[in-house]
């Protein structure tokens, strides 16, 4: 087994890419060992000292270190975890925890039906925005829209970005108002 890893502009993560579907629906994200307890493979990476996040998307993982750490340090810790768990055959994911950790996104499709504002930006979201994030081992998901504001939730190489500020303000904000006039702002969420 091979696995690539690619930087990201955020240089507390780096994106391993094993060769293999990582999630077959969905993503999930883990802040602490405490929050994966249906994630064999996450907690393979948080037993690793240094790990303070783990994020899978579709055919990759990205990990956010300990700003105290070295990648050359931890990299190959990660990669030998990485490679241990898809050999030995277990799940990713346990019991739809990508479902659990995406319930933000669900909360605010089951709390009414969504307008047709929300879906003009869900729809631009889910097209032009979340494929070009994951790109870069990251993902933002659609938390709400109040009042001409839009709040995100960001993930994996997203969360904590140095530039993530200026992705939300000068791309993903300049773009909604541009399509969907209703929009005034973009904010970002923790989750």
């Amino acid at each position: 087994m091979f696995i690539q890893t690619e930087i990201t502009p955020n240089p507390s993560t780096l994106k391993f890419l094993p060769g293999r579907v990582v999630m077959n629906d969905g993503t999930a994200f883990y802040k602490s060992k405490s929050e994966c307890i249906n994630s064999p493979l996450a907690q393979r990476l948080f037993s690793i000292e240094g790990v303070v996040g783990v994020f899978f998307g579709s055919d990759f993982v990205t990990i956010t270190k300990d700003e105290k750490y070295d990648w050359q340090v931890l990299k190959p810790a990660i990669l030998s975890s990485i490679m241990d768990h898809f050999n030995s055959g277990e799940q990713v994911v346990i019991n739809s925890q990508d479902d659990l950790n995406n319930k933000d996104s669900e909360a605010s499709q089951s709390n009414e039906e969504d307008s047709e504002t929300v879906q003009q930006i869900k729809e631009l979201l889910d097209t032009r925005v979340r494929p070009a994030v994951a790109m870069d081992g990251g993902d933002i998901i659609f938390q709400s829209y109040k009042e001409g504001i839009v709040y995100l939730h960001m993930q994996g190489a997203c969360s904590g970005c140095p530039s993530s500020t200026a992705t939300l303000k000068m791309g993903i904000e300049n773009m909604l108002k541009h399509y969907v006039p209703e929009v005034k702002e973009v904010r970002p969420v923790d989750a």
